[in-house]
């Protein structure tokens, strides 16, 4: 008798953790055009929201490359709502978000090494290539 309370009581449990891990889908799109376009986006109930738009660009050469833009937001277990959007191009990925870190800022007399050395290239011996 007392493992069968016991084994409900972990049932209950297990229950109540598989209740609140369930997420509904409230919104989901996805299009593919014949040009190489796409749009795709999607939103849960737990806050999430996930959007993102492609072009082929330079189509036929060997330089075709798929320009990506979107976004994503979703809300943290402390409440805190974060939302990210980013470009993904022959460039690499580059997002843009203000809870991304930031490089602290070059030290001057570093700067003005750079800015020296950038104003008076050095010849290479001949021979040699970059």
């Amino acid at each position: 008798m007392k493992s069968v309370f016991v084994a409900c009581a972990v049932l209950a449990f297990a229950s109540a953790i598989a209740a609140e891990e369930m997420v509904e889908i409230l919104r989901q799109e996805a299009d593919v055009g014949f040009d190489g376009t796409y749009k795709h986006a999607f939103e849960t109930s737990n806050g999430i929201v996930v959007e993102e738009h492609g072009v082929l660009k330079n189509a036929g050469s060997e330089n075709a490359a798929v320009e990506a833009t979107g976004s994503y937001e979703f809300t943290a277990p402390d409440g805190t709502k974060y939302a990210l959007h980013y470009v993904a191009d022959e460039n690499g990925f580059q997002p843009q978000a203000d809870f991304l870190p930031t490089p602290p800022p070059v030290p001057p007399m570093i700067q003005r090494a750079l800015d020296y050395i950038a104003s008076h290239p050095q010849p290479l011996p001949q021979g040699k290539v970059l």
